[in-house]
Parts: structure tokens; C-alpha cells; sequence
């Protein structure tokens, strides 16, 4: 396991700021960590990476404890903070060359060009980072992630501030991470895009507590969060899904129909399948369920 957290608690001062957190990611898994403003996300990653002291729970990372020996096990981690931390009169490569160092380890002017072009930078001789536009920054920020090859990455915000084509660049770095070289990676974001489309584990916390945790199909199944949709039909229905499982009708008023979506399905796909069986759709509309609704009904809960 790269990194299990059970029954966490911290205070800083005399302020409690976690109080009941727990999440597991081992490698290969992209876990998604959610909640709102002031709920205790970047203290989590504060705490899981040794750098605030908790009073309650077990920490362990990449199967150590995580108050022994911490130096060590940090270098095979990467991690991007929210804010990043440039030096803005460094070079990128110079602010790689110097992280690399900060791991010790070393790397050719090859390895750090290499590097940056893995997310979509080129080298950039003698331009300052002050000069780099905040997507550039972001990118930049996961380059000096990775350059020690971690097993295990932590992200904050990895696409904010990016525009549509950047986050399709850095959510198809991270799938190629965990799905061929099995890089564990914890993920904490506001956009629940991303997580649907990277996340194979999320946990949602709240006021310093963990609300629910799992996979995204298992809890929206669990908690009779089905994504619900209304298709506009120019006729009516066949009435049947054919070979499709995962769909069912829960109303239909002529041309207009109401289905449940099991979670395992992909919309686009069984949009695609259904145009391919002669069902004549013209307009699609989510009603109600999924992710978005299993966040805001336990936030709003836990609120109350």
C-alpha cells in the first residue's frame, strides 16, 4: 500500500482540524480527494506527508510508518502544491536540474528536456519562469513532480486555471502513470470532471471528516445516486435496450423518456449504442444523480 491513512485526527494549536480521516491508495490508483472549502483536504496531504504531526490515527507510506525514516521514503514521492512555489528567475530547467538535486538524484540535460516535454513544455533556454503564462507554470509544476520518478504522486489542483486542451494533456499523463507504470496517485480537486473521467477511488471529507469513501460506481450504486436523463425522441421508442444492460426506464410520456444509468456505463457510449439500435434521440438531458449530486447531498448533510 502506498499510502493508508486510518482514523486520522489533528489539532494545530488548540483547534481541531481533522478529526476522523481515512483513505488507502495503493499503486496503479488514481484517488480522488473531495470536499468543500475548509473541510481539511490540503491538511490531509499536510499530515499524510509528514508535515504537520498527528495526535490520533496510523499513517503509513509506501508501507512504512510515516514518522520514522521520512526523508527517506519523501524521495520516492512527487508532489505539486497549491500554490507551486517558483523561482521566477530560474529557468525551467535550471528549477528542474535543481529539485533533481534536492532528491538527489541526477539528470542529463536530456532527462530534464525529456521531462519537460512529457507534459507538453518545450525547452525554453534562457527564459525566466516570471515570464511563463499560469498554464506553462502548471505544467512546469508537474514536471518538477516527477523528475525523481515517484511511486507515488500527490496533486493539488493539478489542472486549475487550465484551458480544455491543457487538462486533456495532464489527464492523459496521469491515466499513462497509473495505468502503465503503476504510479499511485492522490488527487484533490474542486473539478468533479476531472475525477469522473481519472479517479478509480474517491473520498469525500468534511469538517475534518471522512464522509464516504470507495469507488465512484460502487457509492453512486450504494446510495441510489443513478444518473437520471430525459431523451427527447422524434418517435417513440422501440421500447427495449437490446443487448445493453445498465439502462432502465423509469418513465415515458410519448415521445419523451426517462432513463436510469448504472454507473459502470459511460453516457457517450450508450448514447452511441442506442443511435446504433435505431433509437431516434435528438436531445439528451441529465435530470438528476450522479457525482455531482452524491457531493452535494453528504456536504450539504454534514452542513446542516
Amino acid at each position: 500500500m502506498l499510502l493508508k491513512i486510518r482514523n486520522m485526527a489533528v489539532r494545530i494549536g488548540n483547534t481541531p482540524i481533522l478529526k476522523d480521516v481515512s483513505l488507502s491508495i495503493d499503486r496503479g490508483e488514481i484517488y480522488g480527494l473531495l470536499g468543500p472549502n475548509g473541510a481539511g483536504k490540503t491538511t490531509t496531504i499536510a499530515a499524510a506527508l509528514g508535515l504537520v504531526p498527528h495526535i490520533a490515527g496510523v499513517v503509513a507510506l509506501l508501507d512504512r510508518d510515516a514518522t520514522k525514516d521520512l526523508t527517506a521514503i519523501r524521495r520516492d514521492i512527487g508532489v505539486l502544491p497549491d500554490p507551486n512555489g517558483f523561482y521566477d528567475w530560474m529557468t525551467g530547467e535550471a528549477y528542474l536540474q535543481f529539485f533533481a538535486g534536492l532528491y538527489g538524484v541526477s539528470r542529463t540535460q536530456q532527462d530534464i528536456a525529456d521531462r519537460m516535454n512529457q507534459v507538453g513544455l518545450k525547452p525554453r533556454a534562457g527564459q525566466p519562469i516570471g515570464t511563463w503564462s499560469h498554464g506553462m507554470r502548471q505544467r512546469l509544476g508537474l514536471a518538477r513532480a516527477l523528475v525523481a520518478d515517484p511511486i507515488l504522486l500527490v496533486l493539488d489542483e493539478p489542472t486549475n486555471g487550465l484551458d480544455p486542451r491543457g487538462r486533456r494533456d495532464i489527464h492523459d499523463i496521469l491515466l499513462h502513470l497509473a495505468q502503465n507504470e503503476g504510479v499511485g496517485i492522490l488527487l484533490c480537486t474542486h473539478l468533479l470532471d476531472d475525477v469522473e473521467r481519472l479517479c478509480t477511488k474517491i473520498g469525500i471529507i468534511a469538517d475534518g471528516r471522512t464522509l464516504v469513501e470507495g469507488s465512484i460506481q460502487d457509492l453512486l450504486r450504494t446510495t441510489q445516486h443513478l444518473r437520471r436523463f430525459r431523451l427527447r425522441l422524434s418517435k417513440p421508442a422501440p421500447g427495449e435496450f437490446g443487448t445493453m444492460t445498465g439502462l432502465r426506464i423509469v418513465a415515458q410520456e410519448g415521445e419523451s423518456v426517462v432513463i436510469d444509468m448504472d454507473p459502470t456505463l459511460q453516457p457517450e457510449e450508450a448514447w452511441r449504442q442506442l443511435l446504433f439500435q435505431g433509437w431516434p434521440i435528438q436531445e439528451i438531458a441529465q435530470e438528476c444523480g450522479g457525482l455531482e449530486e452524491l457531493y452535494l447531498t453528504l456536504t450539504e448533510r454534514n452542513a446542516a
